[in-house]
């Protein structure tokens, strides 16, 4: 049995649908031929309190809730569209790729800054170049891919700006 990597327990996973939404309203902090990446220096929302009517009154002890602590503040998301990756196995192929390439960085000498990450395949793979659903070559393609972009996503690109146009 292999132990588990320490790291992991670094790296949170986003699960709201607000959060999804915050993070890519925020534009793309790196791009590369499959994947586009997406950061917003901040935390999950949290869920709403619910309020049970059957509720003890408050005597100050704090309820434990199933978030736990993520001690290093990076939390990743992932949008692998269907459409993008038609089958199953590559699509769970693409998830595990992203998630434990993103670990290995984070153990590097230049972690990525904490805040939320959501890792989003823009490109099909396509079925003719890659005829297996999880091919050698198309799991290093992949892995070479994300590398990449954790390295673009160390020094970001400024954004362009916008011309300014002149009214007559």
């Amino acid at each position: 049995m292999v132990a588990p990597d320490p790291r992991a327990a670094q790296l949170g996973r986003i699960l709201r649908a607000t959060d999804f939404e915050r993070v890519l309203q925020a534009g793309s902090r790196a791009r590369s031929h499959w994947f586009a990446l997406h950061f917003l220096a901040d935390a999950p929302s949290q869920p709403a309190a619910h309020k049970l009517s059957t509720a003890c009154p408050p005597d100050g002890h704090r309820v434990v809730d199933g978030l736990g602590e993520n001690p290093s503040g990076r939390w990743l998301g992932l949008v692998v569209p269907k459409r993008l990756a038609r089958r199953a196995v590559t699509r769970n192929l693409v998830k595990r790729l992203g998630r434990a390439s993103l670990t290995e960085q984070l153990g590097g000498a230049q972690p990525l800054p904490a805040g939320l990450w959501v890792l989003r395949l823009r490109s099909p793979i396509d079925r003719k170049q890659f005829p297996s659903a999880r091919s050698e070559p198309l799991r290093l393609a992949l892995r070479e891919d994300l590398q990449l972009l954790w390295r673009r996503a160390l020094n970001p690109r400024p954004a362009a700006a916008k011309p300014k146009v002149v009214a007559p």
